[in-house]
């Protein structure tokens, strides 16, 4: 099968977490003998950024870390569709794409009907900017991958889509796993973005008083710090270490004896049942985990027995002080999150998911061999 994917980035991660699940996801399908071409914006912010921030080796380091893994650059204005597409048996369009490349590629699909065309939602802009979603040309799409039953229902609802389908995140296992032998040099590690408004007062509470309560030796990882999160972060005792390659953090977890989940507000209140990918790596990973309160509405983990739940700071600040107590604790509860996602949350089984979709989309009279 020959699959084009249009998307913000492959080879940048810098504020973009979706580069993380469609890594895994690509690897999966390449492993599996199908053919793949990704094309990427020249001029995408996460990959402007990355490359004014640290260079050239970013990409090296990309590369080195997914040999099997490359993209294409495209200017909109003189993208030749009958090119990238050519050849094609399914095309992914992920939802940060423009609304202008959106349509272009659904009237395409229009006089070429011997692909199935797919569009991508992993974000919460179909609840805080739904006017803008809406503006989003899908009449020629056989229909949308969602990353939660939410959004799902919000395309079928709305009437935005065709048709819809849930397709949740998860861990690219080949790469995110334990690493065993590292010497522990802190007690707490975090992985994320600052998130502007977004979790500003549930970063304070969930994580940085519960460090400066307990006094643990903590670092963060991530981008888009401002000065006065910084000085937070200066205040509570956390030393930062700016942007991680993504490929990095199962070295980064495995030196550190717990992690913590925050989501982002619109997550944890309008969207329940969405995790953030951090959750699915760090669970693979081996890392025990303290989650801010989200509803797992969808029933993916095991609360309680895949990580801890903590509903506010005092909660919080009790578990982490009772797991770094306790090693056989974090053993059971890092056993626990592993066995959870390695049963039911890699990339290979959403890459069998899709592969099920797409049996669905397609007529058993013309279903071809390498989708079947």
């Amino acid at each position: 099968m020959r699959v084009v994917i249009f998307c913000h980035s492959l080879v940048s991660d810098w504020n973009h977490g979706n580069a993380h699940f469609l890594r895994g996801v690509c690897s999966e399908l390449v492993a599996r003998g199908h053919s793949l071409v990704v094309c990427e914006p020249r001029d995408a912010w996460s990959r402007v950024n990355l490359l004014a921030e640290h260079g050239d080796a970013a990409l090296a380091a990309f590369a080195g870390a997914y040999p099997e893994l490359r993209s294409r650059l495209y200017d909109e204005a003189t993208l030749d569709l009958e090119e990238a597409l050519d050849g094609a048996d399914l095309v992914l369009v992920h939802e940060w794409s423009s609304h202008a490349l959106v349509r272009r590629i659904g009237l395409h699909r229009r006089t070429h009907r011997d692909y199935r065309l797919l569009f991508h939602d992993t974000h919460h802009r179909s609840v805080t900017d739904a006017a803008g979603m809406a503006r989003y040309d899908l009449s020629d799409y056989d229909g949308v991958l969602a990353f939660g039953n939410v959004i799902r229902d919000l395309y079928r609802d709305r009437g935005w889509a065709r048709q819809a389908w849930t397709w949740h995140e998860a861990a690219d296992v080949r790469r995110f796993h334990p690493i065993e032998g590292l010497a522990r040099e802190g007690d707490l590690v975090w992985i994320g973005n600052w998130g502007d408004d977004e979790r500003e007062a549930e970063l304070g509470e969930f994580l940085l008083e519960p460090v400066r309560q307990l006094g643990l030796k903590a670092r963060i990882h991530g981008v888009r710090y401002p000065a006065h999160a910084l000085e937070r972060l200066q205040r509570a005792g956390i030393e930062y270490g700016g942007w991680l390659p993504n490929h990095e953090a199962p070295r980064v977890f495995g030196h550190h004896a717990v992690t913590v989940h925050v989501p982002r507000r619109p997550y944890a209140r309008a969207l329940p049942g969405i995790p953030t990918i951090r959750m699915f790596e760090a669970l693979a990973c081996g890392i025990p985990l303290v989650s801010a309160p989200w509803d797992d509405a969808e029933g993916l983990f095991h609360p309680g027995r895949d990580y801890l739940v903590a509903q506010d700071g005092r909660a919080m600040k009790r578990h982490l002080r009772a797991l770094l107590a306790d090693p056989e604790a974090r053993r059971e509860l890092s056993a626990n999150g592993r066995r959870t996602v390695l049963g039911r949350h890699t990339c290979s089984h959403r890459v069998d998911e899709l592969l099920g979709i797409l049996a669905e989309l397609q007529p058993a009279a013309r279903a071809s061999p390498s989708i079947a």
